[in-house]
């Protein structure tokens, strides 16, 4: 068991360059198995949600070969099995895009129920939905989705709820569907389009992603190609966060400042100083943080995946803040961590209310999920005193290297390994 040792109160400043996306190359890996040919993928972020998506493609049969740090070479023209087991799509919820992917590479697919971050309720129905409506017949057993298709038939799919993993999921089974496939309510993330640019560099033949109407005519090959990631929305905007709570002054590199402006007018809104360049963005702390409110919404508002980051920082603000989740049921289970560390939060169903302290206190506190953890941190970071922080293994599915660029930046930050049984102890 390993956990981060923050020694908070300190301004963090400096440049810090941002990864890849973690939720673009957790779709583009599997969606790599359409292809009838090798491809190279560039800017794949070192995290372990990718080390679990390349074993997956190894047991599969694809064979994976990793040509620099940052770059992968996988060729899928081998591949001999449809199943993703249970003990490796277990830890991985983005392993549900092997789904589709495998629909529209050999027409059946074996995939385990996902699983990643407790965040509440997160069906599949509108995934199996949009299969069925394809042509395919599925059926649910022992924790395992079977697929089966003679062929992949392209159909009008209206979403009933927006949903990522289910527009991502239908465009990969869909590429090579006999004909045209409408997708209507489809999500509009950043991500979708970079998977949907990445399709389309192989010969896929796909209009309109990153509308609410996507449009995919199928084809019967698609080619190698060699694609390069986009940065990660998520971790530069948690680093926005970070430079803020702790009235830092951060220069966050290899952005598309576009793709942050939901973060950027909050914090604007807060009392952050904010200035976007090319492929760059600036955030200075002004010394003033001020009450707000925020809902998390789809793409363009502000991201789900943010709101455990930006909650922490109001506990630091003046005045009263209403935070609002409208997308996951579950995800205020890290308010009880900062209320360890002196925060003033009251929750009632998807709204929590903050009444902003001013500050901080250094306490032991754990990783709840990905988003939580990043949170933890940034507590961590602004709190007086020591924050100890156990199972940073969800921090580590989705943000590469984040101990070394804190470190950087100057926080005072050091991961210790820690006996199980003394963690057991404890608990």
């Amino acid at each position: 068991m390993e956990k981060y040792i923050i020694k908070g109160g300190k301004q963090l400043q400096g440049e810090v360059t941002i990864s890849a996306a973690k939720n673009s190359a957790v779709a583009i890996l599997p969606a790599v198995l359409l292809s009838d040919e090798p491809c190279i993928i560039d800017n794949v972020p070192n995290i372990s949600d990718i080390d679990c998506a390349i074993k997956i493609l190894t047991r599969l049969g694809a064979e994976v070969k990793m040509l620099n740090k940052s770059t992968l070479r996988i060729d899928p023209t081998h591949i001999h099995s449809d199943t993703v087991e249970y003990e490796l799509g277990k830890n991985m919820r983005a392993s549900y895009y092997f789904m589709g992917a495998l629909l529209g590479k050999i027409g059946r697919a074996n995939v385990s129920m996902p699983g990643g971050c407790d965040l509440g309720a997160r069906p599949i129905d509108q995934h199996l939905k949009g299969f069925q409506a394809l042509g395919a017949d599925n059926t649910v057993e022992y924790g395992m989705v079977r697929l089966t298709s003679s062929q992949l038939t392209g159909a009008h799919i209206y979403f009933d709820v927006v949903t990522v993993g289910g527009t991502i999921n239908v465009m990969l089974a869909a590429c090579k569907a006999k004909g045209l496939t409408i997708i209507e309510n489809a999500a509009k993330e950043p991500h979708i389009v970079d998977v949907a640019n990445f399709l389309n560099s192989m010969g896929a033949d796909i209009m309109g992603a990153g509308t609410d109407v996507i449009k995919i005519r199928g084809v019967s090959h698609l080619h190698g190609s060699e694609y390069s990631i986009i940065p990660d929305q998520i971790e530069a905007g948690t680093f926005m966060i970070i430079a803020a709570a702790t009235n830092g002054d951060i220069l966050i590199r290899g952005v598309i400042p576009k793709h942050l402006e939901s973060i950027t007018a909050k914090l604007q809104k807060i009392g952050a100083r904010v200035v976007e360049y090319d492929d760059a963005i600036r955030v200075t702390g002004t010394g003033i943080l001020r009450k707000t409110s925020v809902k998390t919404m789809p793409h363009p508002g502000f991201p789900t995946d943010l709101q455990p980051q930006i909650t922490t920082l109001l506990t630091l603000a003046n005045g009263t803040s209403i935070v609002t989740e409208d997308i996951f049921d579950n995800r205020f289970k890290y308010v009880d961590e900062l209320r360890r560390m002196g925060a003033d939060i009251s929750v009632d169903g998807k709204v929590a209310v903050i009444e902003g302290t001013g500050h901080l206190k250094g306490a032991p506190v754990k990783a709840n999920d990905l988003r939580a953890g990043a949170a933890m941190i940034i507590a961590g970071l602004a709190a007086d005193g020591v924050t100890e922080i156990e199972n940073i293994h969800y921090i580590e599915r989705g943000y590469e290297g984040i101990e070394r660029k804190l470190k950087a930046l100057g926080a005072d930050i050091k991961k210790i390994s820690v006996p199980d049984q003394y963690i057991q102890k404890q608990a």
